[in-house]
């Protein structure tokens, strides 16, 4: 089956649209909480399933190593081996590569490292990527790209994205499962070469877009104009995807600039670490004054955990080091991205968009950064 991205709704650049795949349809924008080694840590499927989320991320680069494709492949493909119903799309393994600094070794034909886990010589080709990901059977499937360094010169930028476009072509020449094919924008913090770089990409033609590079160091306002920047350029019949990214008012201000699909670790990694997202901002649960605090950690939260728990008893779970205490956290914390995305889409929806901006920042003590809509 192929993948099928309708845009329903449009107030200003913001977009709220449908994709369907294989394993079923997510409402956009959306929020992929990260299943790096085929779980979303401290959350079962059914917990996820609860949030709202529609789709997870995985990574070709833990699941080559950690059990392995080819065993992947064998037992059926990653949703069956995780038994999780729903789509599922994968990293291609470029960003782990990169954070591998000096212990990765990038040519032409592709990149070269130790495995950190037994120290075996490892080489991964863009071929190799895709392959990979067919194994384990992607709905959706990230091109092989290098992460620009930042800071970069534009020389090295620009060194660095058209390497990642001539990987982005051999992708698309070598793939050939039912899994639909995103190419990677890349070019730092250079306009020019964000611009080449999506030029490239849609001469070379993909089922939708992703924006990579962008949180890798930089600031908020150059990540702001980069996205600015590109929003009026981006394929307006595919879906725009922006990796890494992020917290909450990074994915308010993606959706501002047309942006349909987010992912990362905030959630859950803040959560093991007593950070909780609320309606009003963050909530440092460690802190001692929610020690004997009986309210929940967001009065306007319709979750479990909010309905059943005070802070107080969270507090206690965290300073334990209980197991349930990440398990709860992060399932609020997902829970409240999943309810942020529909809040997003009912606005849009509505024409509404720019009143959910606005209430965004004000129940947050905020300036509202200055942007379309």
């Amino acid at each position: 089956m192929t993948i099928k991205f309708d845009v329903l709704t449009e107030d200003g650049l913001a977009r709220r649209g449908r994709i369907n795949t294989a394993h079923g349809l997510i409402e956009t924008p959306a929020f992929m909480p990260v299943g790096t080694n085929g779980t979303v840590k401290s959350l079962t499927n059914d917990d996820l399933i609860e949030t709202g989320a529609e789709i997870i991320l995985g990574n070709t680069y833990h699941l080559m190593l950690r059990p392995g494709d080819e065993l992947i492949k064998e037992l059926g493909g990653l949703n069956n081996f995780i038994n999780w119903s729903k789509p599922i799309l994968t990293d291609s393994g470029g960003f782990q590569v990169w954070s591998l600094g000096d212990l990765v070794k990038i040519t032409e034909e592709g990149v070269s490292f130790k495995s950190p886990y037994d120290g075996k010589n490892i080489f991964i080709r863009p071929e190799d990527s895709i392959q990979i990901q067919q194994n384990l059977d992607s709905d959706i499937i990230m091109v092989f790209d290098e992460c620009t360094n930042y800071p970069a010169t534009h020389e090295e930028a620009k060194s660095s994205m058209e390497l990642s476009m001539r990987w982005a072509k051999r992708c698309k020449d070598f793939h050939t499962s039912d899994g639909k094919l995103f190419g990677i924008v890349q070019g730092g913090m250079y306009k020019d070469l964000r611009s080449f770089s999506l030029e490239k990409l849609n001469d070379i033609g993909f089922d939708g877009i992703a924006i990579g590079g962008l949180s890798v160091g930089e600031s908020k306002e150059e990540k702001t104009e980069i996205l600015e920047h590109l929003a009026p350029e981006l394929p307006q019949n595919l879906p725009h995807y922006l990796m890494g990214v992020g917290k909450p008012e990074d994915i308010v201000e993606g959706v501002r600039y047309g942006i349909d699909m987010f992912d990362c670790v905030i959630p859950t990694r803040n959560a093991r670490n007593g950070q909780l997202f609320t309606s009003e901002g963050v909530v440092n649960i460690r802190n001692a004054e929610h020690k004997k605090s009986t309210l929940p950690i967001d009065p306007n939260c319709e979750c479990k955990v909010c309905k059943n728990h005070s802070r107080a008893y969270l507090n206690h779970l965290d300073r334990t080091n209980e197991i349930l205490g990440s398990m709860l956290s992060s399932y609020h914390n997902i829970f409240y991205y999943q309810s942020l995305m529909q809040d997003i889409r009912d606005s849009i929806k509505n024409n509404k968009f720019a009143n959910f901006i606005k209430g965004f920042y004000n129940m947050r003590d905020l300036e509202m950064p200055k942007g379309p809509v």
